[in-house]
């Protein structure tokens, strides 16, 4: 379905108004694209870039698939998945603004059949601060999500858990806590929230955004995953219903980029409005967060930055924003592996504003790493053992998944590095903890949840192409 022909596609993506970039600019934006597909095996990516408020760029590469019947075309649309949560983030700041509810008004006003409802404020649950426990941690589709689920299914099976900490004690990411601040802002506006979101953001914006459910088939591109350094399949999206107000949009860059000129000009919402999405939620004890409501918050030679990535079953998307230098870049891509997405918008933000890149924090757990590596090793020989892997896992890792993790892995040989990349972090009652594996000529990543303790099982362990 996907042809090898990467060079070729590359030859005839589309462009689109590159009035305010060089000829030199623009070519390099091109090398760093190929550079970014061609490493990581991801056959497209489409990419936007706002300079001084406006679009300069917008253009597609590579293999969107069959339902492009003259691709690649830059106003295809994709899966955006998280970035979703900044525009869910934004109805509820509206909906204060048309006083019909606040930001610290209790759950349990709107949905009190959740677990300590009367404890938790929205504001929390837009700040990953509510104690949620996250219904999808996995960076695969689960079981579960083969059927259509409702938001009141997904509330009834992780909501009504005990809380993973105290609301404002910590920080996890949680989609949970997004499928009830949309089922809020449904009970408040009276309407869905993907009608709420068309009158109030993207009609008077003039985005051409859907729900991503739909964004399948003739017209759209096709999602991918790979097992390991096997073939690049097509991904068999998630059933309806699983992202929602956790991540329920499609569309093509340059609309995300109309979204990030309006975050640039404070549009749509107030300027105070903006300035609350993008203050740092602490914690109750003053610790940091480094996120907002639904962004994330950082600092680049001085000048704040405001991210989010977003991950649906086959893309992957990364939304890059500098709005004190009137600049943005969109990247997202029709894969859920490889990384390219974040390749292209680090590569592209550094072509603007080049920084030296800082040094991947260690990792000391010996344990945990050591059980690491022998998975992985586990993986490559094709001896897997089930009993270090819970349900889930099991599940992910069919016939076919091994097959191709071992006839992807083995010809590789013995790495020459297994080492820890950042430090742990919980998420959705597991402990995420990813290992660059480097080879000769290569470099790959694993990226794993496990249960807690020493000797927890893993719920995930994908290998997957560094760039």
């Amino acid at each position: 379905m996907f042809r090898p022909t990467l060079a070729a596609l590359l030859l005839v993506a589309t462009p689109a108004a590159a009035q305010q970039l060089t000829s030199a600019e623009a070519a390099k934006i091109d090398a760093i694209v190929a550079d970014a597909l061609k490493g990581s095996g991801v056959p497209s990516a489409s990419v936007a870039i706002v300079r001084d408020g406006k679009i300069v760029f917008a253009k597609a590469y590579g293999d969107q698939g069959p339902g492009i019947a003259k691709g690649p075309r830059a106003d295809a649309k994709y899966q955006i998945a998280s970035i979703s949560k900044q525009f869910t983030a934004a109805a509820i700041l509206l909906l204060e603004n048309e006083g019909k509810l606040s930001l610290d008004d209790k759950v349990s006003k709107w949905v009190p059949d959740v677990t300590d409802a009367d404890k938790i404020t929205i504001r929390q649950l837009l700040s990953h601060t509510a104690g949620l426990q996250d219904y999808w941690p996995q960076d695969y589709d689960f079981a579960a999500m083969e059927k259509p689920v409702t938001p009141q299914g997904i509330l009834d099976r992780w909501a009504k858990k005990p809380l993973d900490f105290a609301p404002g004690t910590a920080w996890q990411y949680s989609n949970t806590g997004y499928v009830v601040a949309g089922m809020i802002i449904e009970k408040a506006s009276g309407t869905t929230l993907l009608d709420y979101l068309q009158a109030k953001i993207f009609k008077p914006l003039g985005m051409a955004a859907m729900d991503q459910d739909y964004a399948v088939g003739k017209g759209y591109p096709q999602g991918t995953h790979r097992y390991a350094l096997g073939p690049v399949r097509p991904a068999k999206p998630a059933a309806h219903g699983w992202l929602w107000a956790a991540g329920e949009l499609a569309m093509s860059a340059s609309d995300l980029a109309k979204w990030d000129i309006a975050q640039i000009e404070r549009k749509i919402l107030s300027p105070d409005d903006w300035a609350v999405q993008e203050t740092e939620v602490k914690l109750a004890d003053g610790g940091a967060t480094h996120y907002g409501l639904g962004v994330s918050l950082g600092n680049r030679d001085g000048a704040k930055t405001v991210e989010h990535g977003g991950e649906a079953v086959g893309f992957l998307s990364d939304n890059f924003v500098m709005p004190n230098k009137r600049f943005a870049v969109v990247a997202l891509v029709n894969a859920d592996f490889g990384g390219a997405q974040g390749a292209i918008a680090d590569n592209v933000t550094n072509l603007f504003f080049p920084v030296t890149p800082g040094q991947p924090v260690a990792n000391l757990d010996q344990q945990r790493d050591a059980l690491a590596r022998r998975v992985f090793d586990q993986l490559r020989s094709g001896t897997l053992d089930r009993n270090l892997l819970t349900e889930d896992a099991n599940y992910y890792f069919t016939t076919q998944a091994t097959a191709d993790y071992k006839d992807s892995l083995a010809p590789l040989g013995e790495p020459v590095r297994f080492t820890a990349l950042g430090k742990p972090r919980p998420r959705g009652g597991f402990v995420n903890r990813n290992y660059e594996i480097q080879y000769k000529d290569q470099r790959l990543v694993a990226i794993t949840y496990a249960e807690a303790g020493a000797d927890g099982k893993f719920e995930q362990f994908l290998i997957q192409p560094r760039g």
